[in-house]
C-alpha cells in the first residue's frame, strides 16, 4: 500500500507565458445557487427578484445579476491560478456578454499573461492572467484580467518571467429589444422611481445607507463556489505560519465584498439597469475577516448615450467599499474595495 498525497494548483515557478488552462468541472446556475448569492448579495433589481417582470422585459427568466456571474466564472479559475496564492491584486477589463439564467452552465478558460518575480520578497511573484467564461452554447458571459500574488513552492526555483499579449475575445451584450408594446410603464413600480438614467448627475456621491455584516459563513459560501483557495478555508494551514499569510487569519474570497458592495449599491444606482456592462479596474485596498460589516459609496464619473438604445444611457461609476475599526478609542473608516463600473440604465423618458 502506497501513501500517496497530491499537490493541487499551482505555484509561481509552474506558470508559463502564453500557457493556458481549460479549467476543470464547470458549474451550472441552479435555483439554489441562484437563491443563495441574489439574496446574500442584497441585490434589488427586479431583472433578478421577479420572473413576471423580467419576462416583460423579453428576459427568459430570471437574470443572473452580474456578481455571481462573476463569482462563478472566477471560482473556475482558482484551483489552476490562485489556489497557492497570498492574495488577488487587481481586476483588468472585466466585460459582461450575453445573460446568464437559471440552468445555464458556464465554463472558463485562462491564458497566463505575465509572471514577474517579486523583487522584495523572491518567495513570491506576481502572475496576470486573462479568463474567459462561456455558456453551454460557447456564448461569452465573461471575460477580464486580474493580477494574483503567488507563492513560490521552492524559494530557489527558476521562474519562466516574461509576458504575451491578451487574447482578443470578441464579446457582444445581448439585450432584448426595446418595445413599446410591453407596456413598461405598467411594471414602474416595481423598481426604485429616483434611479433611471436621468436621476443622475455627474460628481455627485451616494453613499449607501446599508451595510452587511461579513460572518463565518463566507467559508460556506465559498466552498459553494468550489473555490478551493486555501487562504479562505484552511485555518490549520494559516496557524502554522500566521506571518505568512495577511493579517494572520483566515482571509475573506474577494468576490464576498466584491459582491456586498454591488448589492448595497442597488437599490441606488442599480435598481433600474438592464445590465453591468464593463469593470474598467477594480482592487481589494484592504483585507476583509469574519466580523467586519461591509458599507459602499458610489460615485457618478460621467454619464452618456448608448449607442444604438436611445432607451438606455451609460453609467460610468467609481463603487467604493469600506468597513470600520475601533482603535485607541477611536473609530477609523478604512476603504476595503474600489471599483470603476459602468452600467446600461433605463431613461426614464421610456420607462416610467
Amino acid at each position: 500500500m502506497a501513501i500517496i498525497q497530491r499537490q493541487h494548483g499551482h505555484f509561481l515557478e509552474d506558470f508559463r507565458p502564453g500557457a493556458i488552462f481549460r479549467h476543470k468541472r464547470g458549474k451550472t446556475v441552479t435555483e439554489g445557487l441562484f437563491a443563495i448569492f441574489t439574496d446574500f448579495s442584497m441585490t434589488t433589481n427586479p431583472l433578478s427578484k421577479n420572473a413576471r417582470y423580467a419576462q416583460a422585459y423579453g428576459f427568459r427568466g430570471l437574470v443572473v445579476h452580474p456578481g455571481l456571474v462573476m463569482l462563478v466564472v472566477f471560482s473556475q479559475s482558482v484551483e489552476d491560478v490562485s489556489e497557492n496564492a497570498r492574495a488577488n491584486l487587481e481586476y483588468i477589463d472585466m466585460r459582461f456578454g450575453v445573460p446568464v439564467y437559471i440552468g445555464d452552465t458556464l465554463e472558463a478558460e485562462t491564458k497566463v499573461l505575465g509572471v514577474k518575480v517579486s523583487t522584495r520578497d523572491p518567495s513570491l511573484g506576481v502572475v496576470h492572467v486573462q479568463t474567459t467564461g462561456r455558456n453551454q452554447h460557447g456564448q461569452v458571459v465573461l471575460t477580464f484580467q486580474r493580477k494574483v500574488q503567488v507563492w513560490k513552492r521552492d524559494p530557489n526555483a527558476t521562474v519562466a518571467e516574461g509576458d504575451v499579449a491578451p487574447d482578443e475575445i470578441p464579446i457582444a451584450l445581448d439585450l432584448p429589444a426595446y418595445d413599446p408594446s410591453r407596456k413598461y410603464r405598467e411594471l414602474a413600480y416595481l423598481s426604485n422611481e429616483n434611479t433611471y438614467f436621468e436621476d443622475f448627475n455627474v460628481g455627485d456621491v451616494l453613499e449607501h445607507s446599508r451595510g452587511r455584516v461579513i460572518t463565518t459563513d463566507h467559508i460556506m459560501l465559498t466552498g459553494i463556489l468550489d473555490n478551493t483557495s486555501q487562504v479562505h478555508c484552511n485555518l490549520w494551514m494559516v496557524e502554522q505560519q500566521p506571518e505568512r499569510y495577511v493579517g494572520g487569519q483566515l482571509i475573506v474570497f474577494g468576490g464576498i465584498p466584491f459582491n456586498l458592495c454591488l448589492g448595497i449599491s442597488s437599490a441606488d444606482v442599480g435598481d433600474n439597469a438592464l445590465a453591468d456592462l464593463r469593470y474598467i479596474t477594480g482592487r481589494h485596498t484592504a483585507p476583509s475577516f469574519a466580523g467586519d460589516t461591509v458599507f459602499a459609496s458610489t460615485e457618478i464619473r460621467e454619464t452618456r448615450d448608448l449607442p444604438g438604445r436611445p432607451d438606455l444611457g451609460v453609467l460610468a461609476t467609481t463603487l467604493r467599499g469600506h468597513k470600520f475599526a475601533k482603535k485607541d478609542g477611536t473609530v477609523e473608516k478604512i476603504e476595503i474595495f474600489y471599483l470603476e463600473r459602468e452600467l446600461a440604465v433605463k431613461r426614464r423618458s421610456h420607462y416610467a
